[in-house]
């Protein structure tokens, strides 16, 4: 994903209105992605394009003891998570838990990772890394944070700091977005299945003279044996007025509402 030719220049320009330019661009990249896996995407790819010193990014998430790497602009990312989740050590891991803002100088001598540093220069070159968490109050037992990286000693500078934060600030808006717009769309689906199953509920019970509870049972044994979602069936009832059932399921049917029939039973 290339920039736009007004996308804010990544020259260390301390301006407010630099700061500014850089905030909507950025909001303009990430707030109109549509799941929250496009928005993790869009923050590795836009990162790297616009933090300065970045070469590589990625995004990991901390949930019940597991951390894994959702989205990675390079497998110089994978491979560097995968030296820091080994050894449960490094930037992301640190600014996931302890929600810090990391910058690493050197990794080679970097002191407070003497392991994970010289380990990730040897196997990827990896010489400087910066790491936030986003904070998202969707989930609070899940934690996730966006790393960069550089084969260049001491890459990131306050200003690419800044930047990354307003990335950060963002990417948390984003994914919220994301969030509630695919709960708008299960609520949706919900309502909607919730009225074919009330249908076919009503067309059982003024066929078998039942109750609504006796016709929802019938719609779950024939989800049950015939493997189908309960409202797919009920979507077929309120098509055709029937509800067919396996012949195995038919004395389960008939505890219910006895002989009848507009419940077929087939082999």
């Amino acid at each position: 994903m290339s920039a736009p030719d007004s996308s804010p220049s990544t020259v260390e320009t301390y301006t407010l209105s630099g700061l500014a330019q850089s905030y909507a661009w950025l909001g303009q990249q990430l707030l109109t992605r549509e799941s929250v896996d496009e928005v993790f995407e869009a923050l590795t790819s836009v990162g790297v394009q616009q933090v300065p010193g970045a070469e590589h990014a990625g995004v990991t998430r901390y949930n019940k003891g597991v951390l894994e790497t959702l989205a990675a602009t390079s497998e110089l990312v994978m491979a560097t998570d995968r030296i820091q989740y080994a050894l449960n050590s490094g930037p992301c891991v640190e600014a996931i838990r302890a929600g810090e803002v990391l910058r690493t100088g050197d990794l080679r001598s970097e002191p407070r990772w003497p392991e994970f540093g010289p380990r990730a220069y040897d196997a990827m070159g990896v010489r400087s890394m910066m790491s936030f968490r986003l904070y998202m109050e969707e989930q609070d037992d899940v934690v996730t944070g966006i790393n960069f990286y550089s084969t260049k000693p001491d890459a990131f500078s306050l200003w690419a700091q800044t930047i990354g934060l307003l990335l950060v600030t963002h990417g948390a808006l984003a994914v919220a977005n994301a969030w509630a717009r695919k709960r708008n769309a299960d609520l949706s689906r919900a309502l909607v299945s919730n009225r074919v199953i009330g249908v076919a509920i009503g067309i059982l019970v003024s066929t078998h003279k039942i109750t609504p509870e006796d016709a929802l049972g019938l719609l779950r044994i024939a989800s049950q044996h015939r493997n189908r979602k309960l409202v797919d069936l009920a979507s077929d009832v309120v098509t055709t007025g029937q509800l067919v059932l396996p012949e195995a399921a038919a004395k389960d049917a008939a505890r219910l509402i006895g002989p009848s029939s507009s419940v077929h039973s087939r082999s």
